[in-house]
């Protein structure tokens, strides 16, 4: 199962949840892939087993986005099972519960009684973080864009150019690591450029204690955005109640600032995809990212599609990685990217090409 209650994991089922056995890339079949292994779990407790006749139902379902819809519902079952009760991860003052405003209700007006059905598989969470641009055009993208700078080498000199650039670009924000967010707030002081940082960068592996520390030191310095990595070999291990856990801890830690959460799509199959998607949703970040940048490899339009269709439009879906000119960008934007991250970003509003790798 994904979770119980945010602090206790059923090791022997959560591993069996979703396989990390290659599948090929085909993101319409993701979910259904996700759901059949969530199906087979039979050594689960008699409470998390599905009717037979169900499971056949939703075999024969051709809608993908019904498929999506049943995935969310049973995550909610499972994190709600135990009144989200009394696990609450290090740092984070609370336990990863559903997303915020979504309690659980009993039925109104002949809606579902499950809340995350009522609003839909696609549309729970926090508000969109924009629609995409009415027009693609290479210099409407500036205020799409995360101006990126995270190489180790980068130096005070190097912050302070990419800010100016953000300045006259109106980019979304400057995405730069943790040690130059005091200089990034006051180069950017006074526009409405946002200082953005990462979080447990690049790997995602350090601990959950770390990250919320990270993040609130982060924030207190004048970041305003927080890109998290998360955890991918938890993820991959089925112990979904860390990963939640650990992505709700830094959301606790950045007091109200957007929380964006990078879940390296490269190293993910389609079926964790989704459930990272789902777990994000439902620890109250307000995006999904596809990649780090260092990864070994970088946004696709693929995988930008089969997140917006999981989270809908509630969440903001930011590709990053590999975008190097003004047609890279178009594409993310048309497969569903509300936020693009890139080093490229001059080259991309000017019509050229960039060369850097991230």
């Amino acid at each position: 199962m994904l979770a119980t209650d945010c602090g206790h994991t059923s090791g022997a089922h959560t591993a069996q949840l979703i396989s990390t056995t290659h599948h090929p890339s085909n993101s319409r079949d993701a979910p259904r892939r996700a759901f059949s292994r969530f199906s087979r779990l039979t050594t689960a407790p008699p409470v998390h087993r599905l009717e037979h006749r169900t499971v056949k139902e939703l075999q024969r379902m051709s809608s993908n986005d019904q498929l999506l819809e049943r995935i969310t519902s049973m995550v909610s079952q499972v994190l709600s099972e135990k009144g989200m009760m009394p696990g609450k991860p290090a740092g984070s003052g609370t336990a990863c519960s559903l997303p915020h405003g979504m309690a659980a209700a009993g039925p109104a007006n002949g809606t579902s009684s499950d809340p995350l059905v009522s609003a839909g598989a696609a549309r729970v969470g926090h508000a969109a973080a924009g629609a995409a641009p009415p027009d693609s055009k290479c210099a409407t993208m500036g205020q799409y864009i995360d101006h990126t700078l995270l190489k180790p080498t980068s130096t005070d000199a190097d912050v302070i150019e990419i800010c100016s650039q953000a300045r006259e670009y109106s980019f979304a924000s400057v995405c730069i690591n943790p040690s130059y967010v005091p200089l990034a707030a006051r180069e950017l002081a006074g526009t409405n450029v946002k200082v953005c940082t990462v979080i447990g960068f690049p790997l995602g592996s350090t601990s959950t204690e770390t990250k919320a520390f990270e993040t609130r030191d982060c924030v207190a310095k004048g970041a305003h955005e927080i890109d998290m990595v998360i955890n991918i070999g938890k993820l991959k291990a089925g112990d979904f109640q860390y990963v939640c856990d650990d992505i709700r801890a830094v959301v606790h830690a950045s007091q109200g600032r957007l929380v964006k959460v990078i879940i390296e799509t490269s190293m993910l199959t389609d079926d964790e995809k989704v459930s990272a998607c789902i777990l994000s949703k439902a620890a109250g970040a307000s995006y999904v990212k596809t990649s780090t940048g260092f990864g070994g490899g970088g946004a696709e339009p693929e995988d930008v599609a089969l997140m917006r269709r999981t989270v809908g439009e509630a969440l903001g879906v930011k590709a990053s990685g590999g975008i190097r000119d003004c047609s890279d960008a178009d594409a993310m934007i048309a497969a569903g990217a509300t936020r693009l991250g890139a080093s490229a970003s001059v080259a991309i509003v000017s019509g050229k090409k960039g060369t850097s790798s991230y």
